[in-house]
């Protein structure tokens, strides 16, 4: 469906067949605020680096839990992205924000998605995982430290970086990397 379609969401989620996600393509509070108080998710998702940073996700978070609904971060970038999600999740409780998305980009001994090197090679130390459970980093700031010889690797290109088609209605969208910008129709 596509993202601004909260109707749709909205009957979707009446039907109960299974828990409802979205949020990751809003490109302002308000379309967040709108999913909230209407109900159109079981979860609310963010990607906490290209929607309205940390102040923005504080707020969208807390009334989350005014709404008895959940959180979910939307964390399909680099390691850089996923630790910064892990800092503003850990200050709430589980029963609010749920899961934090790790993703899990092709590699030489992993078929998964598509490849996406930058991902893992942003952070000179690769984070810490423990059964499934992301330990977030003590240090100051994020706790990371970024290996720089990615900026000269992996330049930005600007333009869209993926495009998504629905069948109802028939259309196709360009999306950037920013999730703030609102999908354009390609």
């Amino acid at each position: 469906m596509p993202p601004a379609d909260h109707a749709a969401y909205r009957q979707l989620r009446a039907e109960r067949i299974l828990p409802i996600a979205t949020g990751e393509h809003e490109h302002d509070e308000a379309g967040f605020q709108d999913l909230i108080k209407t109900e159109a998710a079981d979860y609310v998702q963010m990607d906490v680096c290209c929607q309205g940073g940390m102040a923005m996700g504080r707020r969208i978070i807390g009334e989350i839990e005014r709404q008895h609904l959940k959180f979910a971060f939307h964390s399909w970038g680099t390691a850089l992205e996923v630790v910064a999600a892990a800092h503003l999740g850990v200050c709430w409780p589980e029963n609010i924000v749920e899961w934090l998305e790790y993703p899990c980009y092709s590699t030489a001994t992993l078929q998964s998605m598509y490849p996406f090197p930058l991902a893992a090679e942003i952070l000179s130390d690769p984070l810490q995982i423990d059964h499934g459970d992301l330990i977030a980093p003590r240090e100051p700031g994020l706790g990371v430290k970024i290996d720089e010889r990615v900026f000269e690797k992996y330049p930005w290109i600007p333009g869209p970086w993926s495009f998504f088609r629905t069948d109802s209605p028939a259309e196709t969208f360009a999306v950037t990397s920013d999730h703030s910008i609102k999908w354009e129709q390609a």
